[in-house]
């Protein structure tokens, strides 16, 4: 079984190739492939990945290459985890949105549009050469903003699923304050990519998030970063994006009194990559779990394990809706819990939202529309539209000035720019 990594030069790799050395059993792989563009980062990470694999006795092969064509070749799945720009466009992302009192964040708002219009054209052209590659080959997307991303993929017609590691680090934290193991532990997960509310928590067949918001809705709302009277009222546990959602204003004021997360991650993967350069290091070190993605090695883990062995295993998945939530188009994508084998992602019946969640995912889908519009397409009209449409903005002179914005710090990522 051979599995590529597209990104495979990112800090966050060491993560997944400890899940994978981990979890063998699950994933019984026989290769992996790590590839970018960046060949001194893709040394540094991938003598780290030999040295886990090797110390976790893993009998896998782990190589590495700047070749696209080359290391896809032959590959059952495809893991896509890049950042077009790298932490330099994050941080334009993270800032000018400021200016004019609106989010700066990389998925949420108009970094997040930035984002999309960057990557989605770089992901299409990567899945075209794979599947001229191998046809057969799965792409698993962890490349944000997902849900938009996964939406071009299925919408070109590739064999492809979105992953997020929202609802698996809300079943750790949960089990956790449990007491009981994560697999015993099934989300009601309902929404879109990184805009998602926990509406039940089952344990068997019994439903304890009213007991865990009781008895531990200080803890979870001190996470999330959100008033402890929210989760009484909603009887839900939103995801922390919401917040961005929820309280707007407030989030502004903090980000534009101190550093940007871009320029924290920034110092961070300089710290990680001269870790990853000690030939003594055989195990990801503990800082990697500030950067981010906690879980995700597990959930890539379970997810490619699934499709490539035909399980049937209920994941939280980015796939296309089909009519599992009414309100919303069929080819908007959702992620919800999803039965998941060869044939690819089958989202589980879902009980009729509230209107107080319903209207949000709605609003976000059709801004998720045009965004992958302008990503696809170009041209100004259709980023001005986006902007318009996204409900973190939505105001004529803000989505005017946004946009110029958003066009003077793209121009050379954006072709038609």
């Amino acid at each position: 079984m051979k599995l590529a990594v597209v990104g495979g030069g990112s800090t966050y790799t060491p993560e997944l190739v400890d899940g994978f050395a981990r979890l063998r059993d699950v994933l019984p792989l026989t290769e992996l492939v790590l590839i970018d563009p960046a060949a001194d980062r893709l040394e540094l990470v991938g003598g780290l990945a030999r040295r886990i694999f090797a110390k976790q006795g893993h009998p896998g092969r782990i190589s590495w290459t700047s070749d696209l064509d080359a290391g896809v070749d032959g590959a059952d799945a495809v893991l896509l985890q890049l950042r077009v720009g790298g932490q330099a466009a994050r941080q334009q992302d993270e800032t000018w949105p400021l200016e004019c009192g609106c989010v700066g964040q990389e998925t949420t708002g108009a970094g997040g549009l930035a984002k999309a219009l960057r990557t989605v054209p770089v992901v299409l052209d990567i899945a075209e050469r794979v599947r001229r590659r191998n046809p057969n080959a799965w792409i698993v997307d962890f490349t944000n903003p997902v849900g938009i991303v996964t939406r071009a993929l299925l919408t070109a017609g590739h064999r492809a699923v979105g992953l997020c590691n929202v609802a698996i680090g809300f079943q750790q934290k949960f089990a956790g304050l449990l007491g009981v193991r994560p697999q015993d532990v099934s989300l009601e997960h309902v929404g879109l990519n990184h805009l998602t509310w926990e509406r039940s928590v089952r344990v068997g067949e019994e439903d304890v998030l009213p007991e865990l918001i009781a008895e531990h809705g200080e803890a979870i709302a001190a996470d999330l970063r959100m008033p402890r009277a929210l989760l009484d009222r909603l009887g839900v546990v939103p995801s922390y994006y919401l917040r961005y959602f929820y309280q707007h204003d407030a989030v502004v004021r903090e980000l534009r009194a101190g550093p940007s997360r871009a320029a924290e991650v920034a110092d961070m993967e300089r710290r990680l990559l001269a870790l990853y350069g000690d030939p003594a290091l055989d195990e990801k070190p503990e800082l990697l779990a500030e950067r981010g993605g906690a879980f995700y090695s597990e959930a890539a883990v379970a997810l490619t394990s699934s499709l490539l062995r035909d399980t049937g295993d209920v994941q939280v998945v980015n796939t296309f809706n089909d009519g599992t939530l009414p309100f919303l188009p069929d080819d908007a994508v959702i992620e919800v819990p999803a039965s998941v084998d060869a044939r690819g992602a089958h989202p589980l019946p879902v009980r009729p939202v509230e209107p107080l969640f319903a209207g949000l995912i709605g609003h976000v889908t059709a801004y998720e529309r045009l965004a992958l519009e302008a990503a696809v397409k170009g041209g100004r009209d259709r980023v001005f539209e986006a902007l318009l449409a996204h409900p973190l903005v939505g105001q004529i002179e803000y989505a005017d000035r946004l946009t110029d914005d958003l066009l003077a710090h793209n121009r050379e990522h954006l072709a038609w720019a």
